[in-house]
């Protein structure tokens, strides 16, 4: 191992030892290829949150090719629809959206509202569409994946895991290729709203180009996200984090790990999404205690914010004259050198204010 991968690792692992127990799920892959790149806990069942809504685009999708739906086909908004919680956008009873701006709402806003409407026009009910998801997601083999409703909220016995997520992933993107531009759009327009993506990563990683972010108590902070360099793409599915924070930085630092596996690396490992063996079941976990978000743990939520304030408060007092601009510019960079090639030092540029909290050392799977 170089000295300056040595480096990352262990700056990881520093970061990682009070928490490493806690952390959720997580797998990275390949996608011409499928090979696992890393893997914990992939078989581990979680629930899913919004990234239920990816499942929900892709039988939107198919129904666009079968042409059933076009993306100008108005579909109204019944009062199931309008009667889901946040996050929605609203549109009141008997009034229409289009499948393109429904399916906008959908991916970047992450509208319950517009996950039912597009799930009632796709198959006549909810329920029916439901059934769908489940037939799908077994057809896509999905082996421990249960949808009960299109957008994620809350229910016990919705549940998926990460390599199961990485699945609807790979098939959304090699069977809808004409649909990713909408998994890369940081935001949208709807009248005069401006409604952005939860996707940070779509702004602050290189080569970042989709895909969902999903987020309850029970599940805490999920993501699978996509990025593409130089001809090659990575997955990464990353469950159950405890801010939005920690999963971008948790999932930045898993993407750039897997573009520095260069092809030779991964002759020495068969492992692929779909011959990676199947850990034995296990009950899903709440991570309900342990997330920083008000309506879940406030308690927590308090002393971090009193717990940020104290440090603020400490460094304006210790700060010099001048500094703020130096203090506002100052990422977190790393240099890896790579194994192989002329020796040049690959720049990891992190955006986050602590070195990545990632699941664990990063060790070839």
């Amino acid at each position: 191992m170089r000295r300056g991968t040595a480096f990352v690792t262990l700056l990881l692992l520093a970061a990682l030892a009070p928490r490493e127990a806690a952390a959720g799920p997580a797998l990275v892959i390949e996608l011409s290829n499928n090979k696992v790149l890393y893997a914990e806990d992939a078989d581990s069942p979680w629930y899913p949150a919004s990234l239920t809504k990816i499942m929900t685009a892709y039988l939107v999708f198919e129904a666009l090719k079968a042409g059933k739906l076009d993306l100008n086909t108005r579909i109204p908004c019944s009062a199931a629809a309008n009667a889901q919680p946040p996050s929605k956008i609203g549109v009141a009873v008997g009034n229409e959206l289009t499948v393109n701006v429904a399916l906008n709402a959908l991916i970047i806003k992450s509208a319950n509202d517009a996950a039912v409407m597009l799930a009632e026009a796709v198959a006549g009910s909810e329920a029916a569409f439901v059934a769908q998801m489940n037939a799908t997601a077994k057809r896509l083999g999905m082996e421990r994946t249960v949808f009960v409703n299109p957008n994620g909220l809350p229910a016990p016995n919705q549940v998926t895991t990460a390599r199961d997520l990485a699945k609807l992933a790979r098939a959304v993107l090699k069977d809808f290729p004409e649909y990713e531009y909408l998994w890369a759009k940081p935001e949208m327009r709807l009248g005069k709203s401006r409604m952005v993506t939860h996707n940070g990563l779509l702004r602050s990683f290189e080569g970042a180009d989709g895909m969902k972010t999903g987020f309850t108590c029970d599940s805490g902070f999920n993501v699978v996200a996509t990025a593409s360099r130089d001809g090659r793409r990575i997955i990464a599915v990353v469950l159950g984090d405890h801010s939005s924070g920690e999963r971008n930085v948790r999932a930045a630092s898993l993407l750039e790990y897997g573009f520095q596996q260069h092809g030779w690396k991964q002759l020495f490992s068969s492992t692929t999404l779909d011959n990676m063996p199947l850990a034995t079941a296990a009950a899903v976990k709440s991570v309900r205690n342990d997330v920083t978000s008000w309506g879940c743990n406030e308690r927590k939520v308090r002393a971090a914010k009193a717990g940020a304030k104290k440090r603020t408060a400490k460094a304006s007092k210790k700060k010099k004259p001048g500094t703020e601009e130096a203090a506002k510019a100052a990422p977190i960079t790393v240099e890896v050198a790579p194994e192989g090639g002329d020796g040049t030092p690959a720049t990891v540029q992190l955006r986050g204010t602590t070195p990545p909290p990632a699941a664990a050392s990063f060790q070839q799977q």
